[in-house]
């Protein structure tokens, strides 16, 4: 683990940009962009964005702390470096690579992730990419204790795994926004996730990738704990300007939005354009993170 950036991810200023988006994904962010449809016909289109996000002045060290980047992404090169070196190098941001490979189907209100046959492969590929950290998302449906239960195990089972070849890992277990018992939800998870934080061993550290909570401050006991580098927010689904408004009422939570962040962005967009929505999202998402 570089122990540089541990620091900068532990007391810096700023966010994730959550730049993995898959497929379905895409199809969530053209409708909340209101993106014409035929602008992202293909996951190359989505890759060119981030390209250019990726290079961007307004997208640098001063505001953005990290960035989950798909497993594509990673091979990339940006001036003859590989992205994560570069982003690291020439603008201090931190790189984490998506792993998972999608999602069960739901049984007791979850889903949990599919079984990641090529891990250790996925792990060393990480490491050779000077990544920080890996990213791994699943879904709670309702307030179903076994269900719950289950997601977080998985989420701490494979986390040991990624903390053992030296990486950070990133627990995703996220709240679909729209049930109508996401406090009760929260709740759940809250109890399960502090009961692991006691399981784990002394020197592992975590970051926790949540839904914004209904409860303001449910997680903030659970920044104490020395094994937490961070908590950070995904937007699940609000717009920029809701995510935003939830976050900052939030202490110690920080974004790593993705839809929301890539709202109103598009690459047939002109220069001035892209500029002034890039610029106006990555200040907005930063004063929410940092108020």
């Amino acid at each position: 683990m570089n122990q540089e950036q541990l620091q900068r991810m532990i007391s810096g200023k700023g966010f994730i940009a959550a730049l993995d988006q898959s497929d379905s994904s895409t199809s969530q962010v053209k409708e909340n962009d209101r993106v014409p449809s035929d602008s992202y016909p293909n996951e190359q289109k989505m890759h060119a964005l981030h390209l250019r996000m990726l290079t961007h002045p307004h997208f640098n060290g001063t505001y953005i702390l990290g960035v989950i980047l798909s497993q594509n992404m990673m091979d990339c090169k940006i001036e003859g470096e590989y992205v994560t070196d570069y982003l690291w190098h020439r603008k201090r941001i931190l790189s984490f690579s998506k792993i998972d490979v999608g999602l069960t189907e739901p049984s007791h209100q979850v889903q949990r992730m599919t079984p990641i046959n090529d891990l250790e492969m996925q792990l060393s590929h990480a490491k050779e990419r000077h990544v920080f950290g890996t990213g791994m998302r699943s879904v709670i449906h309702g307030a179903d204790v076994n269900g719950i239960q289950a997601i977080v195990d998985q989420q701490f089972t494979l986390a040991r795994q990624i903390a053992k070849a030296g990486l950070v890992p990133i627990l995703e277990p996220e709240i679909d926004i729209h049930i109508s018992d996401k406090a009760g939800a929260e709740k759940i998870m809250h109890y399960e996730i502090a009961k692991q934080f006691r399981t784990l061993p002394e020197d592992m550290k975590i970051i926790l990738r949540i839904s914004i909570p209904t409860v303001t401050d449910t997680y903030l006991d659970l920044m104490e704990d020395s094994h937490v580098v961070r908590i950070v927010a995904l937007s699940g689904g609000y717009s920029q300007k809701e995510a935003n408004h939830l976050l900052s009422q939030n202490k110690g939570l920080i974004a790593s939005f993705s839809r929301a962040f890539t709202e109103g962005l598009s690459i047939q967009q002109s220069d001035e354009a892209f500029d002034k929505t890039l610029q106006r999202s990555i200040h907005k998402i930063y004063e929410a993170s940092n108020s």
